[in-house]
């Protein structure tokens, strides 16, 4: 079985699309995809996507990220029903949103948000952040209680049932931790490190002792190991970012 990750597909865009229909429908058919989130903020889209993939792949896994939260293209509709539409679409799809065993690896995968762990976010940030915007959550919920109340239902395996042979893989949309960040990013960019991410991620995959974990959204694509775990970030971009993203399939574990 091999695992393979991509994130950020981001199939408004033809280019991306096109990329995405050109996968080969042979390839991959004995093995699992991790997609960690930001298809598009479309339903219709997500749906386009998922059929694609499975179609290529035995099992595909799926957090959303924060693009399938917005609600500009849905009139009435807040954050919290929209997140309950995409988990719906990913059922109809038989994608898992749900930890999944196979011989000795657990996929797990973790919802999240950003909660300003990574620092507080300056009014021009607010200001053009689309989530800002896009977004439509309880009155009284701020970004900690937004970020919170996904982590809080993540579905962690019981690590006494999990033994020493055994290969642990997590994925969220988030960035677990800001040092998965390359100390070369110049400071004029880090002005978005507030909304990439929250450290409660990085409890729960330390929690159940992740040795892999990979995770979308800044699409900045690195693997890095940072304390005995090995952090991974495939993102296909925009096609503008072409320049410093991949845009293929990555291959991140074998069994």
């Amino acid at each position: 079985m091999r695992v393979f990750a991509i994130s950020d597909l981001h199939i408004d865009y033809a280019a991306n699309r096109e990329w995405l229909q050109q996968l080969s429908l042979d390839e991959y058919r004995d093995d699992v995809l991790i997609l960690a989130g930001d298809v598009s903020d479309s339903l219709a889209a997500l749906a386009e996507c998922f059929a694609a993939l499975t179609r290529r792949f035995a099992k595909v896994m799926f957090v959303p990220g924060n693009h399938e939260l917005w609600v500009r293209r849905e009139r009435g509709l807040a954050s919290l029903a929209k997140f309950e539409a995409v988990r719906k679409t990913a059922q109809d799809y038989g994608i898992d949103m749900q930890p999944w065993s196979h011989g000795s690896t657990i996929i797990v995968p973790l919802l999240g948000w950003y909660d300003f762990s990574f620092g507080t976010p300056d009014e021009e940030l607010r200001s053009i952040w689309m989530d800002f915007h896009a977004c439509v959550w309880p009155e009284d919920w701020n970004e900690a209680a937004i970020a919170r109340h996904f982590t809080d239902h993540n579905v962690l395996p019981d690590t006494r049932l999990i033994g020493p042979a055994t290969t642990v893989i997590t994925f969220s949309h988030f960035l677990p931790r800001i040092d998965v960040m390359p100390a070369s990013i110049p400071e004029r960019f880090r002005n978005i490190y507030p909304v990439l991410g929250t450290t409660l991620i990085e409890h729960q995959l330390r929690s159940v002792g992740s040795s892999l974990h990979v995770y979308g959204h800044s699409h900045v694509n690195r693997a890095v190991v940072i304390d005995g775990v090995n952090y991974v970030n495939n993102a296909l971009g925009y096609p503008g970012e072409a320049r410093f993203t991949s845009r293929e399939l990555r291959l991140v574990h074998e069994a």
